[in-house]
């Protein structure tokens, strides 16, 4: 896309959407957690306090600015800066966890430091040591990373026309970005890129650089508050200190492929568990028994005990499957061979396969067994499904059971990318 036209496109997308919020630059340290204990305590606190205001966020599309400055000034976007970088270096478990907790609350919330944790991850791996000293520092300090990954347009989700190319002395980077979750919020951007022989890097860039834009315009039926809207690079100067090869990450193994899902599937997990908490809630408030019963609550029909019972199940199992991921990906981050890192893979396969139908089928039950009254706006129940739905669509379950029986039936390991 030649500068011309991505200028048509973001005129079409502002007329469409709305100009990015002011995102100053951060003012205080944030709180550095020490471990994985502390991590568990402060999200719960956080969950609280976000559960609140999610439903009115969620109906008025209002970005949760003031709720993501919260969430990382309280140092969980830093938990997993390593311990000899002056993190808390949590464990794949923990952090799981933690996104579960939030996105229970609200799940656009849980979603948004998604692609942060990602390229925290891919410095790890991939930046020099002085890369990592920096970036890891900004983070601990309060900075938050922002996704500038997927285009549309392209053949696949990963393809990539965004590039840099020297120029007079000069590196520029030029492209546009959608799906940007986590970009409106950002104090850096980082963003995939190839280079002149298209090889694929990460570059890190600060959210102030002349020719870099943002642009809300993020209309999904769900999923509504992360900002997930459109990013434009136009001969934006970078240099080489910014820019981390993405594509050794991928060329042996590593954690990263299971690294990056197993936070979507803990979105899924959280949108389960915050639906059948609130489908619990509302049927005990509210909910009618049928007029054919003589029972004086709907708390106590036999069939809404059979689906509550039913929806238990399958949240606890996904619960137990998350942290059988966590606990496999932990090991594969400590010794990543082919074994290792093949079984974190289809153990994060298997908890996003169950946790996503468990989304699904806890946000569909919340509406059957809360009746009709809990279809009324005012309630907001409906958006369980539909950030359940929406989320889900980041990479196709389908293929997850296609990979799972291969590697059990026929001995195949999966392959190595940052969807699966």
């Amino acid at each position: 896309m030649s500068q011309n036209d991505r200028k048509l496109h973001r005129e079409a997308a502002l007329t469409a959407g709305r100009p990015a919020p002011h995102i100053p630059p951060r003012r205080t340290k944030a709180n550095v957690i020490k471990d994985d204990a502390e991590a568990i305590a402060v999200a719960k606190e956080l969950a609280r306090d976000f559960a609140a205001g999610a439903a009115a966020r969620d109906r008025e599309r209002r970005l949760p600015i003031a709720e993501i400055e919260r969430f990382s000034q309280a140092g969980l976007w830093a938990i997993t800066v390593p311990k000899e970088y002056g993190g808390a270096g949590v464990s794949a478990v923990t952090l799981a966890e933690v996104t579960a907790i939030i996105s229970a609350a609200d799940s656009s919330i849980g979603q948004i430091p998604q692609n942060h944790f990602y390229m925290v991850e891919a410095l790890r791996l991939a930046g020099s040591e002085e890369q990592k000293k920096h970036y890891f520092q900004r983070i601990l300090d309060g900075d938050r990373l922002g996704n500038a990954f997927t285009e549309i347009g392209t053949k696949t989700p990963v393809d990539y026309k965004t590039n840099f190319r020297a120029e007079g002395g000069k590196l520029l980077l030029n492209g546009q970005k959608f799906y940007s979750t986590g970009s409106l919020f950002a104090h850096i951007i980082v963003a995939v890129a190839k280079n002149w022989d298209g090889r694929v890097h990460i570059v890190f860039i600060d959210r102030s650089t002349p020719g870099v834009d943002f642009i809300d315009d993020w209309t999904s039926f769900g999923q509504r508050s992360t900002g997930s809207g459109t990013v434009t690079f136009d001969d934006v100067e970078i240099t080489p200190f910014q820019v981390v090869d993405h594509d050794i990450v991928f060329e042996k193994p590593t954690g990263m492929g299971p690294f990056a899902q197993i936070i979507h599937s803990a979105v899924q997990v959280g949108i389960a568990r915050g639906a059948l908490a609130e489908t619990v809630s509302y049927v005990r408030a509210y909910s009618r028994p049928f007029f054919e019963l003589t029972i004086e609550h709907g708390y106590e029909d036999p069939h809404t005990i059979h689906a509550v019972g039913d929806v238990s199940i399958r949240v606890h199992a996904a619960d137990a499957l998350l942290a059988r991921a966590g606990r496999l990906l932990d090991i594969a981050t400590a010794d990543p061979n082919e074994k290792t890192v093949a079984e974190a893979s289809i153990a994060v396969a298997e908890v996003k396969a169950l946790g996503t139908e468990a989304a699904q089928l806890a946000s569909t039950k919340l509406i059957e067994l809360g009746g009709a009254r809990s279809t009324l706006e005012s309630y907001g129940l409906d958006r369980y499904w539909r950030n359940a739905r929406t989320h889900s669509l980041h990479d196709p379950v389908r293929w997850k059971y296609h990979h799972i029986g291969n590697y059990y039936l026929n001995g195949l390991l999966p392959p190595r990318h940052g969807a699966l």
